[in-house]
């Protein structure tokens, strides 16, 4: 039986598209999939499963026949979030507070014409590097308020994606190390 950390993208943001977390549970567990449990409302969850195909797609067409809307999902192993995790050079530098990273999750692995292109933005004073299917992003103020936004990445990679805080990625870690 394999780990896995799934990400929902844009529920509970806003009023709009609401999945109450218990539901969502309710869902998974209905799906066949076991040890199923939440992290906030934003979508975070950690389950346990047989199936190794196509697990994103069964549940954006579950949530999508539950709730008439379509939600993207994006799922890592315990082993893939934990290399996400390591690979942060951010949080090498000490002068950079944990409080300023997010990772953006991606989907699939952007075409490299797309990566090229990517390089050629500057938004300093905020920084980001993609490896893989990830993109660690360092904000100097608020991230709501960088142009190095979940909707700048999707546009110039063309790639669905969704991000969280470094927080709510180590909590992530946390509980599925327990």
């Amino acid at each position: 039986m394999a780990k896995y950390i799934s990400i929902l993208r844009g529920i509970n943001v806003g009023g709009k598209r609401k999945i109450l977390m218990a539901d969502l549970r309710a869902l998974y567990k209905k799906l066949g999939f076991t040890n199923v449990t939440t992290y906030i409302q934003s979508g975070n969850v950690i389950f346990e499963s047989k199936k190794k195909k196509n697990l994103e797609e069964i549940i954006t067409k579950a949530i999508k026949a539950q709730y008439d809307f379509d939600v993207p999902v994006i799922i890592r192993t315990v082993e893939e979030w934990q290399t996400a995790f390591h690979n942060n050079t951010f949080t090498k530098d000490k002068n950079i507070a944990i409080e300023r990273l997010v990772l953006t999750f991606l989907k699939e692995e952007p075409i490299e014409e797309n990566l090229e292109k990517i390089k050629t933005y500057d938004y300093s004073p905020d920084k980001f590097h993609i490896i893989g299917r990830e993109i660690f992003i360092y904000c100097e103020g608020k991230y709501h308020q960088t142009k190095l936004s979940n909707n700048f990445f999707e546009k110039k990679l063309k790639v669905a994606a969704t991000t969280r805080n470094w927080k709510t990625v180590t909590k992530l870690l946390e509980m599925v190390n327990e």
